[in-house]
């Protein structure tokens, strides 16, 4: 098993209607800092990422009455990488959640960084909501 750290952050809004504003894939570059200086462009139930340094691609979860938004991402090497995250209620505001995992080889120190990155990008997912 690969060792996980779960991210959340809380956003006041309803957890349906959030999940109805982010689900869709075009609105990830929106608030990921990876993809901000990327376009999606759909291949087929894949979408590639246009303009990154190197050839990827990323598959969303379908829309879904859970609030599951996971992605896959192939990064070309043969090996699909899992992202999970949910869009959760509480009370009248929602959680969302993602998870990371720490991958074969990932040092601790750029696990770290990755989930510093996460942490950002669902801050920037916060802002973007609530101003």
């Amino acid at each position: 098993m690969l060792p996980s750290q779960t991210i959340s952050l809380t956003i006041p809004r309803n957890w349906v209607d959030l999940y109805e504003t982010i689900w869709k894939p075009d609105y990830f570059p929106k608030w990921i800092g990876a993809l901000s200086e990327t376009t999606l462009e759909q291949d087929g139930t894949w979408w590639k990422i246009v303009g990154a340094e190197s050839a990827k691609k990323i598959r969303f979860t379908d829309h879904n009455p859970y609030g599951v938004m996971d992605r896959y991402v192939d990064t070309g090497f043969g090996k699909e990488t899992v992202v999970p995250m949910r869009v959760v209620g509480n009370e009248e505001g929602s959680e969302v959640l993602m998870t990371i995992f720490r991958q074969p080889f990932t040092s601790e120190e750029k696990f770290a960084e990755e989930i510093a990155t996460v942490q950002q990008d669902l801050q920037r997912l916060h802002t973007l909501l609530t101003t």
